[in-house]
């Protein structure tokens, strides 16, 4: 019997992963890399920033902070940099607490998709800002209505990862 491409739903979700998961594969110097479900194939690797994607399917998050003790910016970057994009210098990780609070920036509310998008809709695009971090965090929430200042906190896809960034998702905190 052949096994099923497809991702169980998570229950209490109501926006669920619809695509295929990402088939993972390791280069030489063992960064995780997937083959994109694209045509042609795209053979994509997540090269310095493997740590955050492994760290996803493990239920961690992981930022990065400048090394470099002279850099203006001590803020955590999330999604992480390889390097600074203020003085390009090396990162070093972060690993956040285990629960990940913040709160809804700005949102938007999505009916009609584009090309290659894996979730159903409609969802709720979110915009996160975490306390520590000098950025805004992309992703989108599972369940609920999106409210600006609104708290939620994030969930990891840790059964049936599709090995990407929608691994990572939000809900309310409640």
């Amino acid at each position: 019997m052949a096994k099923s491409n497809k991702v169980p739903k998570i229950a209490g979700h109501k926006v669920h992963f619809i695509g295929a998961p990402s088939k993972l594969t390791r280069t030489a110097w063992k960064e995780m890399s997937i083959e994109w479900p694209r045509s042609p194939l795209h053979l994509h690797t997540f090269g310095k920033l493997t740590k955050f994607f492994v760290g996803l399917t493990k239920g961690e998050l992981w930022g990065t902070r400048c090394a470099n003790p002279k850099c203006a910016e001590k803020g955590i970057w999330l999604p992480p940099r390889a390097d600074c994009p203020d003085c390009l210098q090396p990162m070093k990780w972060v690993k956040f607490k285990k629960q990940v609070i913040g709160e809804i920036f700005t949102y938007t509310y999505v009916e009609y998709p584009g090309e290659g998008i894996e979730l159903s809709t409609p969802y709720y695009q979110i915009d996160v800002k975490i306390p520590g971090c000098c950025t805004i965090m992309k992703g989108y929430l599972v369940r609920g209505k999106a409210e600006i200042g609104m708290k939620v906190k994030a969930g990891f896809r840790t059964e049936n990862p599709v090995n990407n960034i929608l691994d990572l998702y939000w809900e309310p905190l409640d």
